[in-house]
């Protein structure tokens, strides 16, 4: 799997909108059918460009952009591992007491 492939926005209340939007439109696109008829469907296009393709899309970039920052993944020789990413401020704890 390649890096380059991520869901997540760029923060967290951007993601959390596309994410209002896109279930919105999806739906309003199926309430409005008995208003409007099948036309009501056009929102359903709308609403999967707002969730870049899929509800399970949104999910996991919601999923990243939380943890955006806050875990590491490195791969050497085809073994990947996730590690804590230390913020500047902190420090490892110090043994030598």
């Amino acid at each position: 799997m390649t890096d380059d492939r991520s869901f997540a926005s760029a923060s967290l209340p951007r993601h959390l909108v596309r994410g209002l939007v896109g279930f919105g439109a999806l739906v309003g696109s199926v309430a409005l059918i008995p208003a409007v008829g099948l036309g009501g469907l056009l929102l359903a296009p709308a609403g999967l460009l707002a969730l870049r393709g899929c509800p399970t899309c949104w999910a996991i970039g919601l999923i990243q952009t939380i943890s955006m920052g806050r875990v590491r993944r490195s791969c050497v020789d085809g073994r990947c591992e996730l590690t804590v990413a230390h913020s500047a401020g902190s420090h490892p704890a110090d043994d030598s007491s």
